[in-house]
């Protein structure tokens, strides 16, 4: 009795066995166009906050403290080159007071040495003209005092005229008269001697000091030959035109005065020099916050913010119909990797929205029919068109469709 009864069982449950495969396959199928439930790890909340739009430029890093090295510019020579005999390796770690580069000092020396011996030779012309016309005053003081005298004698001459014939009366005026004028003629000899001298001093002194300023430019210019670190930092060695091809300046090279040769930076404070477009130059100002990515390195990302903008635009180097302006990005932090001359992308917050409603990017999908996210109901998700305003990179503006705090698919089409 008991079996039949099971088998009079059997053929239903094998009837309903089908049915719940069926609902259960429907229910789970991808394709579908129902809903589909998603679990608590893959939603999003709309919520309000500060839409940030994004601004990408790109620029070049650069050390906030650099000072370059340059061939030295030699006082009182014309230009001469200079031969490297030292030269610190780049990548090189310095210190403040270290040696970057070396010039072969001996042209300086040997003027030096030169412009030595010339002031040398002119204080011994100096002393000489000094003790001749010493010895000139003095024979020209006893010429006047001789004419003084004899002047004083024809007086005392004359002075006998009344009691003298006249023809030795007249011998006596006549002769008084030839000693006033050879006093006046002796007189007048000493100051032109004297203004004469003067003038010929006057000339060797000019000459020793051009002479001394020589004597201390060649050896200034002896001192010139050794540069030295400014602070601490990174040398970088510059690369220079050699023959045909960009080379790193090399011991032994002839550079010419001017020329840089070395660069020390200071890794720890970087900044990127970008240019920002004429579309969104107004949008980019002082103090805004940028986060800085390396191309080099994409890992690397590093927050900032504008410490300068340019208030005036620059020519493009394609078109001058097309300008931009130069924005100095300050890097926060360091790190091994961040040099100087890499190329790096920055991103530049602009126009705050304050109070918007936003979703994240990754839950919204756009198609041809617009844009649309997975709208949570109950315990299932369906699909909900929006309308979006502004778009960032991580978060977008809803105009419309949902509401403040509605739970979202985090990746819509996995839902769909």
């Amino acid at each position: 009795m008991k079996k039949s009864g099971l088998v009079r069982l059997l053929p239903g449950v094998v009837l309903i066995v089908p049915v719940v495969l069926v609902v259960a396959a429907w229910t789970w199928w991808p394709g579908r166009s129902g809903t589909a439930s998603f679990d608590s790890a893959g939603t999003v909340t709309v919520r309000r906050g500060t839409f940030v739009r994004m601004v990408r430029v790109a620029g070049t890093t650069e050390a906030v403290r650099a000072a370059a090295a340059i061939a030295p510019r030699l006082a009182g020579q014309s230009s001469p080159t200079l031969v490297i005999t030292h030269l610190v390796k780049g990548g090189t770690r310095v210190r403040a007071g270290d040696v970057l580069v070396e010039f072969d000092p001996q042209d300086q020396i040997r003027v030096a040495f030169d412009r030595r011996t010339e002031y040398q030779d002119l204080e011994q012309q100096i002393r000489r003209l000094e003790a001749e016309q010493a010895a000139a005053r003095a024979a020209d003081e006893t010429a006047v005092k001789q004419a003084e005298n004899d002047v004083g004698r024809a007086q005392l001459e004359a002075r006998k005229n009344r009691v003298l014939p006249a023809i030795e009366a007249e011998k006596n005026t006549l002769a008084l008269e030839e000693a006033e004028a050879r006093l006046v003629q002796v007189r007048q000899a000493r100051a032109l001697r004297r203004r004469t001298a003067e003038a010929d001093m006057r000339i060797l002194e000019i000459r020793r000091a051009r002479s001394e300023r020589a004597l201390q430019h060649a050896e200034h210019n002896t001192g010139l030959m050794v540069v030295r670190a400014p602070f601490e930092g990174l040398a970088v060695v510059q690369a220079v035109f050699k023959g045909s091809q960009m080379t790193e300046v090399q011991e032994g090279d002839e550079v010419r005065p001017g020329m840089p040769i070395v660069n020390v930076v200071d890794p720890s404070r970087m900044q990127v020099r970008a240019r920002v477009s004429q579309v969104d130059g107004g949008s980019v100002s002082v103090g805004q916050a940028a986060r800085v990515s390396l191309d080099a390195y994409p890992g690397l990302v590093f927050n900032g913010h504008v410490a300068q903008f340019a208030p005036l635009a620059i020519v493009s180097s394609l078109t001058p119909a097309v300008r931009g302006f130069v924005a100095v990005i300050n890097i926060e932090g360091s790190d091994a990797n961040l040099m100087p001359d890499l190329s790096a992308a920055v991103d530049i917050g602009v126009d705050p929205r304050k109070n918007a409603l936003l979703v994240p990017r990754e839950a919204v999908a756009i198609d041809a029919g617009g844009a649309w996210v997975r709208l949570r109901r109950g315990s299932s998700f369906v699909r909900q068109m929006v309308v979006l305003g502004e778009i960032g990179a991580d978060h977008a503006v809803v105009v419309s469709g949902v509401a403040e705090g509605a739970i979202l698919a985090r990746r819509p089409r996995e839902a769909w």
